[in-house]
């Protein structure tokens, strides 16, 4: 039998509900405005529609690539490749922090390696890749884990190392191992960790993946804001960007709900 809520504690539950929902209301409101707004400035010439386009036109242009079917072979290429891409983040990262854990010595060797590379520009790269890997998917995908992987690596080993040595010292007390450690004490420890890198690092993959679709790809939506660039079909480029604002939303979205669900379990 479940336990009766007291009137304060109701009170204080339907102010959380309002407070939510004036959050919600709000948010609609500012890009409601701010859609009208645009639309409005293009309609009364305050600004160049061919160069600014407007939410009609982006809409119109979405809609003819939505019945030529182009918007879904172009939206596809981007996000399989961001997710291929994250995968590899993620198991790459693990393995390597696992590694440098395992291997204090091997981590100092590396470490200074790996902020080097993490704060390299990844723009820099695309170019070399290309010409390493060819113009082609593999080069795209190894553009997305290039963003990624070196701050997910450097990430994990310091939570890795953070974890609580009281912990530690009991399963050696125990006779256990370091394997023990590992899958008894610090990956179930640092599970929080990996969810929240892993939603930083869905948008840094899509950020890789657009920049090696810009230089060598012939579908997605980094080649879809290149060429319209180049052709002056800025309707395009816009309309391009407005997809993957919506994909780094929904990635992020159902990534934050998998990390309340693992937080109640």
């Amino acid at each position: 039998m479940g336990t009766k809520l007291s009137v304060t504690q109701q009170n204080y539950l339907r102010g959380l509900k309002r407070r939510q929902c004036r959050i919600q209301i709000a948010r609609v409101l500012i890009f409601a405005v701010f859609l009208a707004l645009w639309e409005t400035a293009v309609r009364l010439r305050w600004i160049d529609g061919f160069i600014f386009s407007s939410p009609s036109r982006v809409a119109h242009t979405f809609a003819a690539m939505w019945r030529d079917g182009s918007i879904f072979v172009h939206t596809g290429a981007t996000l399989s490749e961001t997710l291929i891409s994250f995968a590899l983040v993620v198991l790459i990262g693990i393995g390597a922090a696992v590694l440098l854990w395992y291997s204090p010595e091997l981590s100092e060797i590396l470490e200074p390696y790996l902020v080097v590379l993490n704060s390299l520009p990844k723009s820099a790269l695309a170019p070399l890749l290309i010409v390493w890997l060819g113009a082609n998917r593999k080069s795209i995908i190894v553009a997305g884990i290039s963003v990624a992987v070196f701050g997910t690596v450097m990430n994990l080993y310091t939570g890795f190392r953070e974890m609580d040595p009281d912990k530690i010292r009991l399963i050696y007390t125990l006779q256990g191992t370091k394997r023990d450690v590992l899958w008894k004490v610090i990956l179930p420890g640092t599970v929080p960790l990996l969810l929240s890198v892993m939603k930083v690092n869905i948008g840094l993959c899509l950020v890789g993946v657009v920049i090696g679709e810009f230089i060598g790809a012939r579908q997605g939506l980094g080649y879809l804001i290149i060429y319209g660039s180049q052709v002056f079909k800025l309707d395009w480029v816009i309309m391009s960007i407005v997809v993957l604002c919506v994909i780094a939303m929904g990635l992020y979205g159902i990534l934050g709900l998998i990390e309340r669900r693992c937080m109640r379990a």
